[in-house]
């Protein structure tokens, strides 16, 4: 696409600053945790109908689709509306769910995680249609659901189960309008250990299971330090961490005979649930605890439309070369707009990509509104302009995809 051509993009993404500004001030005001989005999800619906898409649905699960365009091929651009509660309401300045928009920027939970990105979506559409998009590609905007609980399996419904398969596809998670080509995958882990209970006036009689959680989250520690980076350390090193520790027994009087950690394991690049599990397993006995069981837990919440859909809490780890042509058409569709090159990066946390990227390996992006840091954080925020710049691109990038025939 020509440099005027962008030019003229980012013109017409300007001149809407104020209306996506606005758009996002109105979304934050209809809160909408995991598995509790309906009220957000038809407003958006609404919104969507009102920017004059040309054609918006909900599907079984929950998720809202609209398609500007009508190409054979399908570029995806993605925003989950669901969020994590506030947590202490006392360390916030504002309310949570003002959406005030002060000394350019937008406060309020969502705002950079990721309800930004869903803004800017609505822009690029709308801009993608009073430009009379017509290219190679029908052009979807998802705002989809339950990201926060469990992270791509809105998108594992809908590529398994209603057959609706990207062939690009897009994910505005906050970038701080980098471009992103991966992120490490993750997994949750059970760890379940015996002991044999007895009176606590007498522990030498049994066997505590308190001391193997001990020693088995102490081998977590030691783990964690042993863990390596991806061959090329983009990615970085895998993690793991115990984030909670269950231990219990007959009475407060007794030996505690039973003992759970929870862990959660980023995963690097070649790191694989198989191995993350056995990894566990022998570090755990290596460090004199016998009887180790390791399980992977399945989540299994229905969406707000009482669909019942499950899947194990494994994310597996994606990431595209920085000269594979999708990631080098929103390198072209950046410069176009911007008149220079993004900066290429990935990200630390989870996003969708780990079903669409991670389970079936379709070329996948990142670029959206907004810091990584202020997911889940108290006095969330996400600036103004970086709303009308992510529209942009979003807008720029099937123009410059149809100019590279992908």
């Amino acid at each position: 696409m020509s440099i005027q051509n962008g030019k003229d993009i980012r013109a017409r993404a300007e001149a809407l600053r104020d209306w996506t500004a606005k758009n996002l001030s109105d979304i934050i005001k209809v809160p909408a945790m995991s598995n509790k989005e309906k009220e957000r999800i038809h407003f958006l619906k609404a919104m969507c109908e009102k920017a004059g898409f040309d054609e918006v649905r909900i599907d079984g699960l929950g998720n809202l689709l609209a398609r500007v365009g009508n190409g054979p091929k399908k570029l995806v651009i993605d925003a989950h509306i669901d969020t994590v509660g506030i947590g202490d309401r006392a360390q916030w300045k504002k309310d949570p769910f003002s959406g005030d928009i002060e000394n350019g920027l937008v406060h309020g939970r969502g705002t950079s995680d990721q309800t930004g990105g869903a803004a800017a979506m609505i822009t690029a559409g709308r801009m993608l249609k009073e430009m009379g998009y017509s290219g190679q590609y029908s052009v979807w905007f998802a705002f989809t659901i339950i990201e926060e609980d469990c992270d791509g399996l809105c998108w594992k419904y809908l590529i398994e189960e209603e057959g609706f398969r990207p062939d690009f596809f897009v994910s505005t998670e906050p970038t701080s309008l980098r471009l992103y080509r991966g992120h490490r995958g993750r997994m949750e882990m059970e760890v379940h250990l015996k002991g044999v209970s007895c009176h606590g006036s007498a522990p030498e009689r049994g066997v505590s299971a308190a001391y193997k959680a001990a020693r088995a989250a102490l081998a977590m520690e030691a783990l964690n330090d042993a863990l390596k980076p991806d061959d090329d350390n983009f990615l970085g090193k895998g993690t793991v961490v115990v984030s909670k520790i269950d231990v219990h027994g007959p009475s407060q009087c007794a030996v505690p005979d039973q003992a759970m950690l929870y862990l959660d394991r980023r995963l690097t690049w070649g790191e694989t649930k198989d191995l993350a599990i056995q990894q566990v397993k022998d570090a755990i006995k290596a460090a004199g605890v016998d009887e180790v069981e390791v399980v992977m837990p399945e989540y299994a919440i229905p969406s707000w439309t009482g669909k019942d859909y499950r899947q194990e809490l494994y994310f597996p780890t994606w990431k595209f070369p920085a000269d594979h042509p999708f990631v080098k058409a929103g390198v072209s569709a950046h410069e176009s707009v911007f008149g220079q090159a993004p900066v290429v990066d990935k990200w630390t946390f989870s996003t969708n990509a780990v079903a669409v990227a991670g389970r079936h390996g379709i070329p996948s992006i990142g670029f959206g509104p907004g810091d990584e840091n202020q997911a889940h954080a108290p006095n969330e925020i996400t600036r103004v302009d970086d709303l009308w710049k992510a529209a942009a691109f979003y807008a720029a990038l099937p123009y410059v995809m149809d100019e590279a025939s992908l």
